[in-house]
């Protein structure tokens, strides 16, 4: 791979005029305007990232590995975190509540405007999948490390994106992705597919607001329970129904493109290890996949991608019906995925120096064909709960942490 180092320190030349340049434009038949080739964006030599923790972190050991200067944005909660201490600058964005904080937009590019920063990491959660976060950072000429905010539009509504995925010959699970949301008539729809069923927000992720109905009976107040908690989750109450698949697998697919049309996959993870819609394991590549099951994968999941011009990272996330060996498209993360780490161990390549290459607008380092498929990688998260309370997520004092030996990315070694 190409040194991105001595790219991100190189000052472009200054185009001059030529002889040969100027024949061209004398030569040209009358009408004709002259135009110019598309300039490239300067490279990014300092980087704001908008977020914390350990994403922030891993940001972080890449970019200055780049040579790329680094800004941190804090919560009064967060001055004294890692995060903060380890990037080149710092800059407070708030109180402790994240909506005054990491999810204030406009304070968070002003940070970028005021020390300079050309560019924009979100990381992952927070603004990573906000389309408003994305156009604003566009509106004011910051560099918005992800996909195009109309992807991010497109993708964010899992009904319009499943209507887009259908248009794009992407394989569906049977079920209702309409705009009606009578009760009478969802409850009818509920009935042509057939049940059991699963009450899906149309917006938001982690499980929140869905429901699994195993008869009629029970669809009017799972339905009401759903928009319930989705309206208080993401303040949007709108709800598809899908055919619920009694034996599946969820596996995603890591998608990555450039501003050249370029798409390719880089492999699946199996995140079927879950509990209450939280991924515990993920785990790449997924066993027990055939080859030509891999590839047919693949395709769809670049398929998903080049319907809504997607560039940089993004995951395709497919349910996997085992009992009859089909897929079917589920949603698309818009951002680099917690899991991400898995990946690049299976593959050999940093995804966060793509994602900063392909913001400097240079192509893919590689084409599908010379993906390598490198071992097998798992992550597994580790949850903080209050066992007693029904495991609902508890906070504390961590009494022992050994820590182990890492890779420059902050990977286990093996």
């Amino acid at each position: 791979m190409t040194s991105m180092a001595s790219i991100l320190r190189r000052n472009l030349p200054r185009r001059s005029s030529s002889p040969f340049l100027l024949l061209r434009l004398f030569s040209q038949l009358p009408g004709q305007s002259a135009t110019r080739p598309p300039q490239p964006p300067a490279p990014i030599e300092k980087l704001l990232i908008a977020n914390r923790g350990e994403i922030a972190c891993r940001i972080m050991k890449t970019a200055k590995r780049l040579g790329v200067r680094t800004v941190a944005v804090y919560s009064d909660a967060d001055a004294e975190s890692l995060h903060v201490k380890s990037a080149d600058e710092a800059v407070r964005i708030g109180p402790a509540q994240a909506r005054l904080s990491y999810l204030n937009g406009s304070a968070i590019v002003d940070a970028a405007i005021r020390t300079g920063a050309q560019a924009i990491h979100p990381g992952y959660g927070f603004l990573s999948e906000s389309a408003q976060f994305a156009q604003l950072c566009e509106d004011t000429g910051v560099t918005f490390i992800g996909p195009p905010a109309s992807a991010i539009r497109d993708m964010g509504d899992k009904s319009a994106s499943k209507k887009i995925m259908g248009r794009a010959g992407v394989p569906l699970v049977p079920g209702y992705h309409g705009d009606e949301q009578d009760i009478d008539f969802m409850k009818s729809e509920a009935d042509k597919i057939g049940y059991p069923v699963l009450i899906k927000p149309t917006h938001g992720g982690g499980g929140k607001g869905m429901r699994i109905v195993h008869s009629p009976n029970e669809f009017a107040e799972a339905l009401l329970g759903a928009k319930r908690e989705a309206a208080a989750s993401f303040g949007v109450d709108t709800i598809l129904l899908e055919k619920y698949i009694t034996r599946p697998r969820h596996v995603e697919v890591q998608v990555f493109g450039d501003k050249h049309g370029n798409i390719l996959y880089l492999y699946e993870r199996d995140c079927s290890i879950q509990r209450r819609h939280q991924k515990i394991i993920e785990e790449a590549p997924a066993p027990n996949v055939s080859g030509d099951f891999r590839v047919h994968l693949g395709e769809a999941a670049v398929s998903a991608a080049k319907a809504v011009n997607y560039y940089n990272a993004g995951t395709v996330e497919f349910i996997v019906d085992t009992t009859s060996g089909q897929f079917y498209f589920m949603e698309m993360n818009t951002r680099l995925q917690v899991e991400h780490p898995v990946t690049e161990m299976i593959v050999g390549q940093d995804l966060v120096e793509w994602q900063i290459s392909v913001a400097n607008g240079e192509a893919l380092p590689i084409s599908q064909s010379e993906v390598p498929l490198l071992g097998h990688a798992f992550e597994a998260r580790i949850y903080a709960e209050n066992v007693p309370k029904g495991f609902l997520p508890a906070t504390g004092v961590l009494h022992h942490y050994q820590p182990v030996p890492t890779t420059s990315n902050g990977q286990l070694r093996q």
